[in-house]
């Protein structure tokens, strides 16, 4: 078994009278296709990144935390326990003014059994709609990065994918030169050249 040390992974780059053409193009592509790779992946991650954390930024700003009354007694028989123990929630529908003055209506979790007129905080957009409540920095740290990694690996693809498929055809018109010269050659093998 042959050692493979670096010399063995550079043979593209070193003098060889067996090296052909198309093995110094396959080596260019692969480093080629290595380095928009990277460059792909790391742009693209960053820029997702950066987009991201900048409209969740713009989301903490602008949604405002607001208080909707119940405009009907919600569904469902009031606990006896608060609701925050047990967990259950029911949809009800809610009423609240905009910024502007115009009435909005909408649905929210509520406790089952909640009476008409009990006070609800939800968190509206500047337009006055229902929205979620905005995430704090780090929620929005964690998710802008996690977006940026998934949008960077996947830019990263197209050209390392490009690259392999490049590749796999240099190795096929290499394959197709090898079996020319094997049909030229091979049927001297084993004659005697005395």
């Amino acid at each position: 078994m042959a050692f493979r040390g670096p010399k063995a992974w550079l043979w593209r780059w070193r003098r060889n009278p067996l090296k052909r053409g198309v093995d110094v193009v396959e080596a260019w592509v692969v480093i080629g296709a290595w380095l928009v790779t990277l460059a792909a992946g790391v742009i693209a991650g960053l820029a997702a990144t950066g987009a991201v954390e900048q409209g969740l930024a713009r989301e903490r700003v602008e949604w405002r935390q607001i208080v909707a009354l119940l405009t009907e007694k919600a569904p469902g028989k009031a606990a006896g326990h608060p609701v925050k123990a047990s967990g259950e929630q029911v949809w009800g529908k809610v009423g609240w003014f905009a910024p502007d003055g115009s009435r909005h209506t909408g649905q929210v979790r509520v406790g089952p059994g909640s009476a008409a007129g009990t006070a609800v905080t939800v968190w509206t957009d500047p337009q006055g709609e229902l929205v979620t409540k905005p995430p704090t920095p780090a929620q929005a740290h964690m998710r802008s990065s996690l977006i940026g990694v998934l949008v960077g690996l996947s830019a990263a693809a197209v050209p390392f994918v490009g690259g392999r498929v490049l590749c796999g055809r240099l190795e096929r018109r290499r394959m197709s030169q090898w079996d020319a010269e094997w049909a030229r050659f091979g049927p001297r093998w084993g004659r005697n050249t005395l």
